[in-house]
């Protein structure tokens, strides 16, 4: 059982913290959420954290193609890679937005970026069918990983809080995934469907490629595009330091 100092302390993980982050509809309330992506499987992990209704999701104005190349030239490890993704998307879209009028707002912008890691080899969205083939062709029988970046920025609370912008957390999450030995057939049935196209690694683990995948070790939430806990614990932490 539980002992009645430890259900006394205050609560570690963002459904305890819930009440603190206002309906997007209020203008009334002090903390607000942007998620600064697009990506339908990031807002549907919001949604089941029990945020539905309380966050906005608008595109990060970042250049990503351009900082990818950057990244690359400058050699960061797969798991930087992705932490400093996401640390951009939010900062870009943190300095591109109109600050609060009112010193006692914040809203908390969302940055994350998901990549497939092969042997210390990055895998992005394909270009193309045949780069489909080619990426779960390499993955089919091996076991890859695949780290998510989260970065969170804080917008507005006067002086008091912030100046500006500021990034409150950011941190990486890995999970190690094992691949089924998969036959040509299975791959291009697998493309046919087209689910691959718009995904890192060519392959989306909520979808048909579930059935790709043998086994998993982590957060099945960190493959799908953010890592549910590690994100409710931080974002839970990072509100209770901003005392709002």
């Amino acid at each position: 059982g539980v002992s009645g100092s430890q259900c006394q302390q205050s609560g570690s993980l963002l459904v305890s913290n819930m009440d603190r982050i206002g309906l997007s509809t209020d203008a009334s309330s002090n903390l607000r959420l942007l998620l600064a992506s697009q990506s339908p499987r990031r807002r549907e992990i919001l949604d089941m954290m029990g945020l539905a209704g309380r966050y906005t999701a608008e595109p990060s104005p970042l250049d990503e193609e351009k900082l990818q190349i950057e990244l690359a030239e400058k050699k960061y490890s797969p798991h930087d890679y992705a932490r400093t993704l996401a640390e951009r998307k939010a900062h870009a879209s943190a300095v591109d937005m109109d600050m609060p009028s009112d010193d006692e707002k914040v809203i908390l912008i969302i940055g994350s970026d998901t990549i497939v890691d092969l042997d210390g080899n990055i895998m992005e969205k394909p270009k193309d069918e045949s780069d489909a083939f080619d990426m779960i062709t390499r993955l089919s029988g091996n076991w890859h990983q695949v780290h998510t970046g989260v970065a969170v920025y804080a917008v507005g609370g006067g002086r008091k809080v912030v100046d500006e912008t500021k990034l409150l957390f950011s941190f990486t999450d890995t999970a190690n995934v094992k691949f089924a030995s998969l036959t040509e057939h299975d791959i291009r049935s697998y493309i046919a469907s087209k689910e691959p196209m718009d995904k890192a690694g060519s392959y989306g683990i909520q979808g048909i490629g579930g059935q790709l995948v043998e086994k998993l070790e982590g957060d099945f939430f960190t493959v799908m595009g953010l890592p549910m806990h590690r994100f409710s614990r931080e974002l839970s932490n990072a509100i209770g330091l901003l005392g709002i």
